[in-house]
C-alpha cells in the first residue's frame, strides 16, 4: 500500500529510529524502532490493521512479515515517510523545527 492509499485514521506503526521520530513523523503514529518491536509487542493494538512505516519500505518489510506471522494483520507501507512527505501528507516534529524525513 503506497503512502497515499493510508487511511486517515489509520493504526500507523513508524519503525525508524529515535532522531528519525524526533525530525518528522505521521501525527498519531505509533513509535516503536524495528529493533524493539519483538520486546514491545504489549503495545501493539491487535484488533484490526496495523500499517508499518519506515523511511523507504525496507524495515517496514521486515517487521509487516514478522507482525503477520505471529498474529497480526499487518501491512507494509510502500516508500515509507519519504512518500508520505512527497504526497504531502501531514507530519509533525518532536524537535520543534519544521518537520521533515532524514
Amino acid at each position: 500500500m503506497a503512502a497515499h492509499e493510508v487511511p486517515q485514521d489509520a493504526y500507523l506503526l513508524d519503525v525508524r529510529e529515535d532522531d528519525e521520530w524526533a525530525a518528522g513523523h505521521a501525527e498519531g503514529a505509533k513509535h516503536i524502532p524495528m529493533g524493539e518491536v519483538v520486546a514491545r509487542l504489549d503495545e501493539l493494538a491487535n484488533d484490526g490493521v496495523v500499517h508499518v512505516i519506515c523511511r523507504a519500505g525496507g524495515r517496514s518489510a521486515r517487521v509487516t512479515a514478522y507482525l503477520n506471522s505471529n498474529g497480526w494483520d499487518a501491512i507494509n507501507v510502500d516508500g515509507g515517510m519519504q512518500l508520505w512527505q512527497a504526497a504531502g501528507r501531514p507530519l509533525v516534529a518532536e524537535s520543534g523545527a519544521e518537520p521533515t524525513v532524514i
